[in-house]
């Protein structure tokens, strides 16, 4: 096949902390063009393009498919977690073994899909993402950031030497404002758990960690990332080698149990937040529920469905392993360790369920009635913006009664929005979220309800919005091909729901559109104030007696660069001396949900 055919320029290294020890070297290589010095994005083994590739020698692990599995399982939960392919390897005639060829983590549509940060994003919006950060020790020289509760934790994207000042303190105010709720147990939408952290993503990362009982997880290999505007998630996984239980036996190791919390055995527990989340019962009706879930006939983390796996595994590599072992021995037959695998997970999914307790409070949480109701991802362009500037997401309230927004917001990465906290939106009412405030203005002659990051996907998206908590509220994967509307394939058209009773992930109850038909709720301009105007160092909105909710200022093109809550103040004051002179957009949001425009000049 094609792909096996890659015959071009690499740089390599060795790789690994423990396991470089033994003489079957892990290692680290990046694909290069003729020059060798530029990156080459090829495609490795069938798996997307890219440059920075693991070949991970598989040390101390005698099944020779814990970390395939693992990382498996993980996708199979909805994660994206590395991709793998078995090989044999030979470097300079020498026959080194079967590896495992492993995507290595950092930003790429592909793996981490996340903003990039440049050295400039010190400010604003700009500061809050994206990131990689991981918990880990620090035998690549990296620098070790800060340390939390006795855990390291290490830049890993922007690289420790390329990030600010101001970075560094935005990334770790992040961590710590997790210990300091996760430790109060405060689990308010506006300034608690939820508003920091997506907590689908940290319920998935603990209950796979608690699977395979990670003798390193949380304190080593412990990946965390965040989008610009976002919320703080953890993941992916990585290094699964010690778990299942495995250990390191011959130096004296034996941790990885079917009857321990690995976040609280004593041994590389990590930060105290992981411990806190789980005597949260809010936080732990939620890891419950998931489990329960996953366990599930045909699930992924079913103990047939998980045997089923390793049966194919082990099929898949019994040639390889075989020359393998010929080449380097092996401290334990493969056919014995996966049999003792089977009968440990087994006895380690009956002792979770027995003690990870009852989900029933949060087994049927009440959502709001938003329904996505129409989508504009690959608009033409208009006047002077450009297709990118005109994008928008539809959302409205199909229930009989006002939707709180407070929490809500879209848990995939790609797109990246959340609502303001106190925003409401009426009964049969509708809102747009759009690319940019003021292209969609003056294009549709109405004002927006707010402004994502990033852009929609010009192909396919999976746009997933949830309460604070990830609870579904709606999801919908649209795709630029039949049967979906194709006139919305940068042809003019938006794709819109015919009905708001309709199954909107049923593409033929969607039609192309060029029209909208109905204006939001707003609220007149007149109905606040604003003073003085010029102004300089700061700004008075009085809503004359209207409860504010939120203030954003955002610069002519519509980039957010201020946003205030309010807490229901019926008028509030801006600290505006960090604006520089220009001509702004203020949006003044109600806690009714309404909301108004004006414009203000700083001098």
């Amino acid at each position: 096949m094609a792909y096996l055919n890659y015959n071009g320029r690499i740089s390599i290294e060795i790789r690994g902390s423990t396991s470089q020890v033994p003489e079957k070297k892990p290692y680290g290589l990046t694909t290069l063009k003729a020059d060798n010095v530029t990156n080459n994005n090829i495609s490795l083994l069938g798996m997307p393009a890219e440059n920075d590739w693991i070949l991970s020698s598989m040390s101390y692990e005698p099944s020779y498919l814990r970390d395939h599995l693992s990382y498996e399982l993980y996708s199979r939960t909805g994660n994206y977690s590395p991709r793998t392919q078995y090989c044999e390897v030979m470097v300079n005639g020498d026959y080194r073994g079967l590896y495992m060829l492993v995507e290595k983590i950092k930003i790429d549509k592909q793996r981490v899909n996340i903003t990039k940060m440049a050295k400039t994003d010190n400010t604003g919006m700009n500061v809050t993402g994206g990131f990689i950060t991981k918990s880990d020790k620090n035998t690549g020289n990296d620098p070790i950031a800060w340390n939390l509760s006795g855990t390291d934790f290490i830049h890993h994207a922007p690289k420790p030497e390329d990030v600010t000042s101001q970075q560094n303190s935005y990334i770790y105010n992040q961590f710590s404002s997790l210990a300091s709720v996760a430790k109060a147990k405060n689990n308010s939408l506006v300034n608690g758990i939820p508003s920091i952290i997506d907590i689908p993503s940290f319920v998935d990362f603990l209950i796979l960690n608690e699977f395979a009982s990670n003798v390193d997880g949380y304190q080593f290999s412990t990946y965390y990332h965040k989008d610009r505007n976002g919320k703080l998630r953890a993941g992916p996984i990585w290094d699964f080698n010690l778990s299942l239980g495995n250990d390191l036996f011959l130096w004296g190791f034996d941790r990885s149990k079917t009857n321990v919390w690995q976040f609280n055995n004593g041994d590389n527990m990590g930060p105290e937040y992981w411990r806190n989340l789980f005597s949260n019962a809010t936080f732990k009706c939620y890891l419950s529920k998931r489990w329960n879930e996953l366990i599930a006939p045909g699930k992924p983390l079913n103990y047939n469905v998980v045997t089923g796996m390793i049966d194919g595994v082990k099929s898949k590599i019994a040639e390889a392993v075989a020359r393998d072992v010929a080449r380097w021995g092996q401290s334990e037959n493969q056919t014995t360790n996966i049999n003792n695998m089977k009968k440990w997970i087994q006895d380690r999914i009956t002792w979770i369920s027995s003690n990870i307790g009852s989900y029933t409070a949060c087994a049927n949480v009440a959502v709001p009635a938003l329904v996505i109701s129409a989508i504009n991802y690959n608009p033409v362009s208009a006047l002077t913006y450009p297709g990118d500037s005109l994008e928008f997401v539809k959302i409205s309230n199909a229930g009989s009664s006002t939707a709180d927004l407070t929490g809500v917001y879209f848990r995939e990465l790609g797109l990246t929005n959340k609502f303001p906290a106190n925003s409401t939106l009426a009964s049969g009412k509708s809102l747009y979220l759009v690319s940019s405030l003021k292209a969609f203005e003056q294009v549709w002659g109405i004002k927006a309800f707010g402004q994502f990051l990033r852009n929609l996907d010009n192909d396919t998206e999976d746009l997933v919005l949830t309460d604070g908590f990830g609870n579904l509220i709606d999801r919908v994967m649209y795709a630029d091909q039949q049967p979906w509307p194709v006139d919305a394939n940068g042809k003019g058209a938006f794709i819109e729901l015919k009905n708001l009773t309709a199954d909107n992930n049923n593409p033929v109850n969607w039609i192309s559109s060029n029209v909208i038909s109905e204006t939001p709720e707003l609220f007149a301009e007149d109905a606040i104030s604003v003073y003085p105007l010029p102004a300089r160092d700061k700004i008075t909105i009085d809503a004359s007696g209207n409860s504010i909710s939120s203030i954003q200022i955002n610069d002519i093109s519509g980039r957010l660069i201020y946003q205030l809550n309010c807490g229901d103040m019926t008028n509030a004051v801006c600290d505006i001396r960090s604006l520089q002179p220009n001509v702004y957009l203020l949006r003044v949001v109600l806690s009714d949900g309404n909301f108004a425009v004006k414009k203000i000049t700083v001098y």
